[in-house]
């Protein structure tokens, strides 16, 4: 059995690292910045590492789930010149196409392999073990990945070599966004013509107006509930990337770029970390010109 670590134990990475010890494939060795958020880990049965060298020097599959570009390479330098020859990194954090592409090249010039693999489900798809994952790299390695993650992924695919699974995320990413604005447009609008909020929540969410974003922030519109689910930091860091992209391949995203101008707008007021449907409050706050 293979023994696999996993780094970053957050909103997405605690519950996945939690499938893959309840799955009882191989020994689960976990670290994470902050110690204690292991310990829930460590009473259903993985090990804690004590420090990032130690994971690396135990483990033959290493799973990130953490931020920006600058994290993933952060953690991955560390750990690299530790690691055994052939271990497999599998990324799930959203980076930048290009941190990946050159993340693969480094750790292929050490005798290492990487995959990128962001996923998209959301924090209650990884609570159920219902992720999608986009695979980028090479097909055999992509293989290898598909299989260690299967515990917490309802599909594991291949979509391309190194950084397309990033681009996979990128499209994915603009259209949640649109999906997002939609929702909170359209449950704002409601609110102000003076219907009722969850009866138009229940009967558009069945009709064509439909979608994840009706099924799941709904309830939470509903509720003003916003606790993140997806954190609006993390979101425009994503758009971020998607608009970094779309530009060095001439793609037009204005509904990315509009999205990214209202999150970035409540970021700023100190709420980045609320959920990202907190923007149905933003928009019955505005006007018709506004």
């Amino acid at each position: 059995m293979s023994v696999v670590g996993f780094v970053g134990l957050g909103v997405m990475g605690g519950p996945m690292a939690g499938h893959l010890v309840a799955a009882g494939k191989g020994p689960v060795w976990v670290w994470n910045r902050t110690p204690a958020k292991g310990e829930p880990l460590r009473a259903q049965g993985a090990q804690v590492a004590e420090s990032l060298a130690d994971l690396a020097q135990r483990c033959e599959t290493i799973i990130l789930c953490l931020g920006a570009t600058e994290d993933v390479q952060e953690v991955c330098r560390a750990l690299a010149p530790l690691a055994r020859p052939g271990t497999l990194f599998i990324d799930h954090s959203t980076i930048s196409p290009q941190g990946a592409e050159q993340l693969h090249a480094e750790l292929a010039a050490q005798q290492l392999r990487f995959v990128d693999a962001p996923i998209t489900g959301g924090s209650m798809g990884a609570q159920k073990g219902t992720l999608t994952i986009f695979l980028g790299g090479d097909p055999e390695d992509c293989g290898e990945a598909a299989s260690s993650v299967s515990p917490y992924a309802k599909r594991a695919e291949r979509v391309g070599g190194p950084g397309a699974g990033q681009r996979m995320k990128m499209a994915n990413q603009i259209a949640v966004g649109g999906a997002l604005l939609a929702l909170c447009e359209s449950l704002s609008f409601a609110q102000k013509a003076g219907l009722d909020l969850a009866q138009t929540r229940e009967l558009l969410a069945g009709g064509a107006a439909g979608s994840w974003a009706f099924d799941n922030y709904g309830p939470k519109i509903l509720a003003s509930d916003w606790s993140p689910g997806f954190s609006i930091k993390n979101q425009n860091k994503d758009f971020r990337y998607c608009e970094e992209t779309a530009s060095q391949i001439g793609a037009d995203v204005p509904g990315v770029r509009l999205v990214h101008r209202l999150l970035a707008e409540i970021e700023a007021r100190g709420d980045g970390e609320l959920t990202t449907c907190v923007l149905f409050e933003e928009l019955l706050r505005r006007g018709f010109d506004s």
